[in-house]
């Protein structure tokens, strides 16, 4: 599996100046997305909070099709995802000009396959397991000699999330805690990367559903915990860590914090009838977790002011929402 390895330090799979390599890449095709706030949620969080909208980017796998050369980029890439990734590398492909073969599970949201059909990604269906993801992903790549973009396990993919940080802080250098959704790792690891090493001091701390508490339970545990199944309505945070975000999630993320569905539900509310921003549930996790008993009651966190929160995906299956809302 091409990882994309070796763009980093040896330590880990990427670092600052690759970040800044990677925002050089894509800067010119990345929205600089906005930050807001709210004085309401501010008063609910007792603290200032500020929400990094990443559900407004398009292009967050601009990064790693940037990084090709023309020999590789001319066969096209490949991944296998259920959600964001997938309508990411489609569009970034579609950028450039090459194929991009999209491997989907059967249970994928309707939304999300709408988004990688809609930016002109091949969609190959696959059974809804890790293996088949992984064994159909290795077919197409096999058959067509596309690139493997992986969702997470990819250190293109970690510096172009890491270039996150780089535009928040620079914006905002006051902010002394970053709560960011974890899944792959891919997100935050990137995110750390950048933001301990231009500020050593800040804490960075995971949203994770109970549902789908393995990075909770491979903190615990100091070794990558993986589940025999996950319950969350989060469908973007079901992955598990892999071997190139583990080693910076161990290292780098202070702490994972879990919710329950029915604290991202509300955030979700929080999210559209406050900041009016509209958020899949991975995304609204982050507003859970601050607002969340295990937050607030913990003195570790009682001196984290100015918080900022990393928003990502805004793809709701809204013919799940209107059914659900017409059987009350």
């Amino acid at each position: 599996m091409d990882t994309g390895k070796g763009n980093g330090s040896d330590q880990y799979a990427s670092d600052l100046s690759s970040i800044k390599e990677a925002h050089e890449r894509i800067k010119s095709v990345i929205h600089n997305t906005p930050v807001f706030s709210s004085d309401t949620l501010n008063v609910m969080a007792g603290r200032r909070l500020l929400f990094k909208c990443e559900c407004f980017q398009k292009g967050g796998a601009s990064n790693a099709v940037l990084s090709l050369d023309e020999e590789q980029a001319a066969k096209g890439v490949v991944t296998h995802s259920s959600g964001n990734h997938a309508a990411a590398l489609s569009l970034a492909a579609q950028m450039r000009g090459i194929p991009a073969y999209i491997v989907v599970p059967s249970n994928a949201p309707k939304c999300k396959v709408k988004n990688v059909i809609r930016y002109g990604g091949e969609v190959i269906w696959c059974e809804p397991t890790f293996e088949s993801r992984q064994v159909t992903a290795d077919k197409v790549q096999q058959d067509t000699g596309a690139v493997l973009i992986h969702p997470y396990n990819d250190s293109r993919i970690i510096s172009g999330q890491g270039t996150i940080s780089l535009e928040l802080l620079e914006q905002f250098p006051e902010i002394d805690t970053l709560i960011v959704p974890i899944s792959g790792g891919g997100l935050i690891s990137g995110v750390a990367l950048a933001a301990k090493s231009i500020n050593p001091s800040i804490r960075v701390l995971a949203a994770e559903p109970v549902g789908a508490n393995d990075a909770a339970l491979s903190k615990e545990k100091g070794r990558v915990v993986t589940l025999p199944q996950t319950n969350t309505i989060a469908d973007g945070l079901r992955a598990f860590l892999g071997d190139l975000t583990w080693p910076i999630v161990r290292d780098l993320v202070d702490a994972v914090i879990t919710v329950d569905d029915k604290e991202i539900v509300e955030a979700m509310k929080l999210c559209y009838e406050i900041l009016k921003v509209a958020v899949e549930p991975s995304g609204a996790i982050g507003l859970a977790a601050v607002l969340s008993d295990s937050f607030q009651q913990n003195p570790l966190w009682a001196d984290c002011k100015h918080v900022a929160i990393i928003v990502s995906g805004g793809n709701i299956d809204l013919d799940v929402l209107w059914e659900a809302l017409s059987k009350r």
